[in-house]
């Protein structure tokens, strides 16, 4: 099973190798007529807008198609260019077909090859410690990959970009009623600590490197799908660490084989302290963005920060109590 599997309950859609016109069901987004398949099948899950589709093609190909309104073509246009550098890179993901208008224009489509297997939040849960420690270590060295493609030269700075972020947080912390003691633990971090974003270096980001994004393959081969939920396409590697840290309890032997497998081995202590000033910025933003933008209840906020905290007694310890150094 696929990251974005189809609903079991969605009906399959059936098209000839020569699809006369449009089809639709429902709600459901048109697709281009000129892309023949023998079979389309619905995908409900995922957070995006994009109406999903998995193609069968006559000679038994599969392949995922993503359709958006037509106010999303920058964007989309930007995820598809994403996709194909990461592709031509040689890091494991989906091989990008063709970026288009559809629905006499007033849509956009993205269409690319199907990357078989399942998400690694599920392959987990069949899996002891030892297995997922080493699938951690195969998601660790593909992000690793990931993170040889480079920035533009004329990237603005990451300190600059990050403190600009970071003070949006903090005046929406500071002028509205969430402040606690633990949030004002991190916020004291966050400011006391700024000059460790100087000078850090940038690279390509995905964007949103967490476990259902991961694909473990038949293989065995870990492969990363869904560019299109990045918040930034580039910026300082050792921010795509900030998806372990949301969502409940950590799993410390895949988290831990993802640090030293993207490391090759036990971590730099400079990984650490970037690693826990992320987190102190990410335990404010559970704050904020639980009661800013409705991102989970302002009680799952609460608990996102009394996590981090715990993990690093106050921040009076940079390396999170969960990890294992081997």
């Amino acid at each position: 099973m696929k990251a974005e599997e189809a609903s079991p309950n969605s009906p399959p859609w059936r098209g000839g190798t020569a699809v006369p016109g449009w089809f639709s069901s429902g709600d459901f987004m048109n697709i281009p007529k000129h892309i023949t398949y023998t079979d389309a099948q619905v995908i409900e899950k995922g957070w995006s807008d994009d109406k999903k589709y998995r193609l069968t093609t006559a000679d038994g190909q599969q392949l995922l198609l993503r359709v958006s309104a037509l106010a999303e073509h920058d964007r989309k246009q930007a995820e598809f260019n994403l996709l194909t550098r990461a592709y031509q890179h040689g890091v494991c993901t989906a091989q990008p077909i063709k970026f288009g208008l559809c629905d006499e224009g007033q849509c956009v489509y993205q269409l690319c090859t199907w990357l078989p297997g399942e998400d690694v939040k599920t392959a987990m849960t069949h899996m002891n410690a030892l297995e997922q420690y080493d699938l951690g270590q195969k998601a660790g060295a593909l992000l690793r990959c990931l993170h040889t493609l480079p920035a533009p030269e004329d990237v603005e700075p990451w300190e600059r970009w990050f403190l600009r972020k970071m003070q949006d947080r903090l005046d929406f912390y500071h002028s509205h009623p969430i402040k606690s003691s633990g949030g004002d633990i991190a916020v004291r971090f966050l400011q006391e600590n700024k000059a460790w974003l100087s000078d850090r270096p940038q690279c390509f980001l995905h964007g949103d490197f967490n476990q259902t994004n991961l694909i473990l393959q038949p293989s065995g081969q870990v492969g990363v799908i869904d560019f299109n939920a990045y918040n930034k396409d580039h910026g300082d590697p050792w921010w795509e660490f900030d998806p372990v840290n949301w969502g409940g309890e950590v799993n410390a032997r895949y988290n831990s084989g993802l640090i030293n497998g993207y490391f090759d081995g036990k971590p730099p202590q400079a990984f650490f302290r970037m690693f826990a000033y992320y987190n102190a910025y990410c335990a404010l933003a559970a704050l904020c963005d639980s009661s800013q933008h409705n991102q989970g209840t302002p009680e799952e906020g609460r608990r996102h920060l009394e996590n981090i905290l715990n993990w690093h007694d106050d921040f009076n310890q940079l390396t999170p109590s969960w990890y294992l150094s081997c």
